[in-house]
Parts: C-alpha cells; structure tokens; sequence
C-alpha cells in the first residue's frame, strides 16, 4: 500500500512505484477503452496544477468542481490538492441556484465544469458569483464559439503549467511537499433538505484513515478493477474511489455515459460493488422479468438449481454450518448451470465486496444474490465520518449495518443517538460554528466524538442495529426510546405482511401492532398447506394465519431489546386504503387517523381483553351499501427473554 500523508504525495509515490508498467485509468469513449498509465495521471496532475498557480491559486483556496466521472474531474481534484487548495465538489443536476450557493457559501475562487450544460448554468449566475476568476471546461463540444474570456480551456490551463514548470523545475514537487494530513481536502456538502446545505471540512488525514480502516477488512490489490460511477462529489466516491485508487493502485475505469453503467460494470467485471438497496432490488426484479422470456430448458434449470443454492447459503451465512459433501457437488453443477450465466449477466463474475447502502435491503434480496454467489453486506456511514460500520467477511446479519471498522468507535447515548470517534471524524462545517459545536462534543478525556442524529443500539456480537433518526422516535412507558418506522420496515419484510403499525408511547406500557396480510401471498400459502378460506375477513382471522404471521413477529422481536418488543397483535379484517385516507398515495400511514379509526380495537389490546367487534361498511357494485359484523382476535406473544 501506498504511504503518504496527502492524496497529492500518494499521487506521487504511486507514479514512482508503477511509472508507464500499469494502467492507472480507463474511460470508454466512442465504444473504446482508453487507457491511461500513472506516468499519464501524474503528468496531467502537474500541468493542470502549476497553471492553476498561474492564475492565482493559493494555499487554503476554494475551487469548486462539477462534472461527471471522468479522468478530468480526479485530476482537476487532485491538481488543487496539489497546490494546497480545497477541492468542492457540486452535484451535476444541481440548479443554477444550488450552484450559486455553493460557490458564494464556499468562496471558490475557480470552477472546473465538464461542459456546455455546466458552463451554461455558471454564466447564468455569473453576476451572482464575483469571486470567480474562471471557469475551467474540459469537455469542449458545443462551446467552440463561446467568446467569453471568463470561460477557459482544461488543456489552456495545462500549457499554462508546462511554461512555467520549464523554468521552475521542480515546483510541482516543492509544492506538494508543502502540503500535510490536517490540511482540508475537500467540502462535502449536505443534501440541505431540513435546511440550507452545509459543508462538511474533511482533511486529508480523514480520507486516508478512513481509506485504511477498510482496507484492513477488505483489502484491494494492484491489479483490481474498479468503476467510477457513484457522483464524485459524494463522500463515498471520494474514498472507495479517488483515495483506495491512489492508496492500492487499483485501476479505475469510467464509464462511456451514465446510461451505459450497467453495460459497463459487465465489461469490466469489478471486484467490488457499491449499490443502493434499490439497485440491488431491480437487479432481481429483472431475473424474474426475464425468467418468463428465456427458453424453457433454462427455467428449468432455474427451478431446479436455485433451492439448492438457497440452502446451501442458508447453511453458510445463515446457521453457520458445514456445507455437506452432496449439497457442495450439487451446487457445482448449479455454478455451472444458473449462478455464473447469472452473475455474468450483471457484471458480477469476479467481484468480491458487494455492498448495500442507502436503506435497509430486504432480507430476500440478499438470500437471492448470496443462492447465485454474492454475499451482499450493509454498510452504514455519513459525510461527516465517512464509513462507520460494515460487514466483515461472512459475520453478516440482515437486521444490522455491520460492525464498527478498525479504529472506529462507537458508543450509544442516553436517548439512542448513535456517536462516532475516530480519524474519519470531519473538521466541522465550513463558517457554521454553532452547527459544528452541536455536531462535535469532547468527552473528558478529551475525545471527539460525531453526534449523527441517528438511532440504534449495538447487540450481543458488537452489531449495530440502526433504527431511525432521533428525532423520529417515540418514548415509552418505561422511558425507553424505539423507532415505529424501523420496526414496520423490518415486519414488511415478510412476504405475509403487507402493511404494520406499531403502537406505543409514554401511556402504553408495552408495544403492539395492528397487522395487513398480504392477501395474495398468504392466500397461496393457505392453498399450498390446505387452510380452507372464503373472504379477505375469513383468511386474516385463521388461528393457522395467526401462527404464520406470529413467526415473522417473533423474528423481529428476536433482534430487539426486550422493552420494544412486540406484544401483541391483530390481524386487520381490510387492508389500509388510501381512498379512506388511511394511507399517502406513496403508501405511507396516516397514523392520527388510524389511531382514532380504530380506537376500539387498539383500547382492547391494552386492556386486555382478546376480542373485539367490528362493523364494516361494505358498497357494492350497485351503489347499495351494508354493514358486516366481524370478531377480530387479539394475539398475545411470548416474549423471549434473550437476543439471538
């Protein structure tokens, strides 16, 4: 591994170790691979920064940079590192107001912009933003006739640089030299949904020893390819991508067009992945799609191999036994078969780290992708300290975001906020003192610890279970603290439960739930084990459905602390519907009104008693209405007294 400091100094040491022997870059242009040596990068690095200089970059200036991922945007990043500036990343579909306020918020002085589009957006607020001596293109295309001088060529500033390096040599190097690990290294800006963005100071140290930490547990080699794809102006890009690339020397490619990633990552078949929950989820949404198109050979082979890969990963990941001689064979021939075709279709025959970020992935997601051969792990993480917790190997647990990485720490306050202390800790907020101080406390032993505003609680192995944000949760009875969201999130990955609402608060002395079947499901589970039913009403109050949904319900509670555990529940007699203003028309639940629609049967519940009546008003088809009186059963579960 690389040893530096700095980006920059890595930048340096990685062209003296690889020179023009190894491929440093690719990007895909007009359906071609170009390739570009470290020799390339460090050569691109130096001009671009000494013309930077040229034009008046000092040490602690602000240079915003927007653009797709490109070779450009790493370099322009690493050439105002070089010359001790402070690279801002901005969002490509980033309005001309969103761009204003970031470059007046951070006093860039410069913006590099990837093109027309970009340049456009600059000139229309060009009035707005004084401070900037240029803007800095590298995508000429369409600005071929644009005369103003205010916008500069990438290559111009470059033969800026190779002038001046003719009669200074050595000033690149003396330049870099200069720099350190506490000096800033990029703003990362908040998302600014609550309020105006913020912008997090993260040195170079943070991104290094953040970069090192997951090394640790999930180490790169040399000769690893990796795709740029995430927005570059995310924390997250800039260490998977820019600092593990100058630390390991892996090869990042770059994609031909954002359009083109997933074509991309099957070309180049990267050893590691980070996708959104939602990206993992479509991905097996399109095998199913696909399934009923394909030939009827590989459906076959599909029916067959897939329970067997199924249980052999249960075997593995799930109760952690060995694999026996007769299921390992015939998951060979499943390899062979389903897995790889499978694998191979999305790009993932050679990778080795697949991680899920963003939100909770459900449970049958990863069961999926771990039957096919990829073991998907969470990882949880902020801008502010970077990667905070991820799955380690094969200790993955679907209910939790993984374990603190090496020489992170973690500690649960009094109300659940989840804090942070280590190397990856920010610098605070760019002219935000009071948002700094509130984000940032000091223990007595002078230790900085990150307030994430986050909730969650660490289990027996040391896993954090993350729950919801702080101020979304509710106190109890007893004073402790739980998440409704978390909780119903985790019920719904049921296949059987279609909609859940817990209830409980500081007048409720324990947690309940007011449960949805999923009609569809269920029903065909009631055919399958021969569970006679008429109606939604008739199939919801089965004592066999009660037992079915109370397994999912004790499988959520196995996991939580024994005070949020769920107590009791009923099976609604209808589904929540948004026509009765029950439900958003995004499926979120109207909580006040369900608490006073169904008052009757949540009163019951906490006074004990087991049955309640309920009318249903029901309209037919021709516009007459009736009522149906129905008995709906209230289940008491036994609490378990220990995690597993």
């Amino acid at each position: 591994m690389i040893d530096a400091d700095t980006l920059p100094k890595s930048l340096i040491a990685a062209y003296a170790k690889f020179g023009t022997q190894k491929t440093a870059m690719r990007q895909k242009d007009l359906g071609i691979w170009r390739s570009y040596t470290w020799e390339d990068s460090f050569f691109e690095v130096k001009y671009l920064c000494l013309g930077l200089v040229q034009l008046g970059l000092q040490r602690g200036d602000k240079v915003c940079i927007i653009g797709d991922n490109d070779p450009q945007y790493f370099w322009a990043q690493l050439a105002i590192q070089s010359g001790l500036g402070v690279a801002v990343g901005i969002f490509t579909d980033s309005t001309p107001e969103e761009i204003e306020y970031i470059v007046t918020h951070s006093d860039a002085v410069f913006v590099f912009a990837k093109d027309q589009e970009q340049c456009d957006k600059l000139l229309d607020i060009r009035d707005k933003i004084k401070k900037v001596k240029n803007v800095i293109y590298w995508d000429d295309k369409g600005l071929w006739n644009y005369q103003q001088k205010w916008l500069r060529n990438y290559k111009d500033i470059q033969n800026l640089g190779k002038e001046f390096e003719s009669d200074n040599s050595g000033a690149f190097e003396e330049l870099v030299n200069q720099g350190q690990g506490e000096d800033l290294a990029i703003f990362c800006y908040t998302s600014g949904t609550t309020a105006l963005p913020k912008g997090a100071m993260i040195s170079h140290r943070n991104l290094i020893v953040g970069c090192d930490q997951t090394l640790i547990v999930d180490p790169r080699k040399e000769s690893d390819e990796y795709l740029s794809f995430l927005p570059p102006a995310w924390i997250t890009e800039n260490v998977l991508g820019l600092t593990f690339h100058l630390r390991t020397g892996m090869i990042v490619n770059f994609p031909e067009a954002p359009e083109t990633v997933q074509d991309n990552i099957r070309e180049i078949t990267p050893q590691a992945l980070l996708f959104s929950a939602r990206l993992w989820e479509n991905m097996m949404a399109i095998v199913q799609v696909k399934l009923a198109d394909t030939s009827w050979i590989n459906r076959v082979l599909y029916r067959i191999f897939m329970p067997i890969g199924y249980r052999v990963a249960h075997l593995r990941y799930e109760l952690r036994k060995p694999v026996g001689f007769l299921w390992k064979i015939l998951n060979a021939i499943g390899e062979f078969a389903v897995f790889q075709p499978l694998r191979d279709k999305f790009g993932l025959t050679n990778v080795k780290s697949a991680y899920s970020s963003g939100a909770a992935l459900n449970p049958e997601v990863i069961r999926f992708f771990r039957a096919i051969g990829v073991n998907i792990k969470q990882l949880y993480g902020s801008t502010e300290a970077q990667v905070h917790t991820l799955h380690i190997g094969e200790d993955v647990k679907f209910e939790t975001v993984g374990v603190p990485a090496p020489g992170q720490k973690i500690r649960i306050a009094e109300d659940s906020e989840i804090l942070i202390s280590g190397g990856t800790v920010f610098q605070g907020y760019y002219k935000d003192p009071v948002s700094s101080e509130n984000a940032l406390a000091k223990d007595e032993q002078g230790k900085i610890w990150f307030q994430t505003g986050d909730a969650g609680y660490l289990d027996e192995d040391g896993h954090l279970i993350y729950m919801d944000r702080v101020k979304e949760m509710i106190t109890l009875e007893g004073g402790e603290h739980y998440s409704p969201q978390y909780i119903e999130g985790q019920l719904k990955f049921s296949p059987y439960i279609r909609d859940a609402m817990t209830l409980g608060g500081e007048e409720k002395p324990f947690l309940s739930a007011l449960i949805n079947i999923d009609f569809d499901n269920v029903g065909r589970w009631a055919e399958k084990h021969s569970v006679p039913y008429t109606t939604f009403i008739d199939l919801s109050q089965r004592p066999e459905v009660y037992d079915l949904i109370s397994q999912d319900i004790q499988r959520v509670n196995r996991f939580l602390p024994p005070a949020i555990r769920i107590h009791k529940f009923v099976l609604m007699h209808k589904e929540f519907d948004a026509d009765e203003g029950e439900l958003t028309r995004t499926r979120k639940l109207r909580r006040r009104l369900l608490n006073e629609r169904y008052a009757e049967i949540i009163d019951t519940m906490y006074g004990n008693g087991e049955i309640v009546k309920v009318r249903t008003t029901v309209q037919y088809r021709d516009g007459r209405e009736g009522t149906t009186e129905t008995n709906i059963r209230v289940a008491t579960l036994v609490i378990e007294e220990s995690i597993e």
